[in-house]
């Protein structure tokens, strides 16, 4: 990571890494997307204003790990966090053409800032966006803070850092803390969002949420030891579905999302 991109982060709070995806990669990457949201459409569900999410994308699309262990993401995420970081969650999002109002609902993300980092990282999310992304479609928002400024409630901190809107090409990558003031911008469109987003944690504290489940491929059978590690952060989504299957074995495809399912509604992820 550049010591440029390293203190425009620590004033921030976000950095663009620009496009980090050729062009061949981001068909391949549209192309998974686009199957999994057709051969496993029972599985997406309606999040927030205008979105609908696969937040088990590992498992339903395994290819999104290349995704989520980018060279230049884990090496951005290794200056940033000051350790090896470990995966959190993935999902998949899509925004379809709208023709409502302009809409932001701004948030804080999970437990927030950690403040005995020294970058207040308590999580990093990484944005790719998978279509091109300008200010005639849906975007991503959110308002700059600095390590050192006090925290804000939502209408101070958008006065103090205002609003950044995020653009770029299909295959731009972005980090940024969750703790930082963000939102998804819904604007009228007749044009399609589709993003990866991933959450990255440290391994030595407790995990993000119960969104996705890590399959076993990943953190128990990976020949990589470093994959193991990184995959290593289990969740009790995960670990009710290991519960579930001890004395069954392993399920076919659709009784696993079916079971994945019921644990979301267990863990009000999703409605029954």
């Amino acid at each position: 990571m550049k010591p440029a991109d390293y203190a425009f982060f620590k004033e921030n709070g976000y950095v663009s890494l620009g496009k980090i995806l050729s062009d061949v990669e981001v068909e391949h990457f549209v192309h998974t997307f686009d199957r999994d949201r057709t051969e496993v459409e029972d599985h997406w569900y309606r999040i927030g204003h205008y979105q609908t999410v696969n937040c088990d994308a590992l498992l339903t699309s395994p290819e999104f790990d290349n995704v989520i262990r980018h060279p230049i993401v884990m090496d951005c995420l290794h200056t940033l966090m000051g350790n090896a970081p470990c995966f959190s969650e993935i999902c998949i999002r899509y925004m379809a053409p709208y023709d409502g109002e302009l809409n932001r609902g701004w948030h804080r993300d999970g437990p927030r800032h950690w403040l005995e980092h020294p970058m207040r990282i308590g999580f990093v999310q990484l944005m790719l966006y998978l279509t091109d992304v300008d200010e005639t479609t849906h975007c991503f928002s959110l308002s700059p803070e600095s390590v050192e400024a006090e925290i804000l409630e939502t209408d101070a901190q958008l006065e103090r850092g205002g609003i950044v809107d995020l653009y770029g090409p299909a295959g731009t990558a972005i980090l940024f803390n969750i703790g930082v003031l963000h939102t998804a911008t819904t604007r009228p469109t007749q044009e399609e969002r589709k993003t990866v987003q991933v959450y990255y944690g440290h391994p030595n504290r407790r995990y993000l949420s119960e969104d996705s489940i890590i399959p076993v491929e990943l953190w128990r059978d990976h020949p990589d030891p470093e994959a193991r590690a990184f995959y290593s952060v289990l969740n009790n989504k995960t670990r009710d579905y290991l519960e579930h299957t001890a004395s069954t074995g392993e399920l076919p495809f659709e009784d696993t999302l079916a079971l994945l399912r019921e644990l979301d509604v267990k863990h009000r992820k999703r409605s029954e």
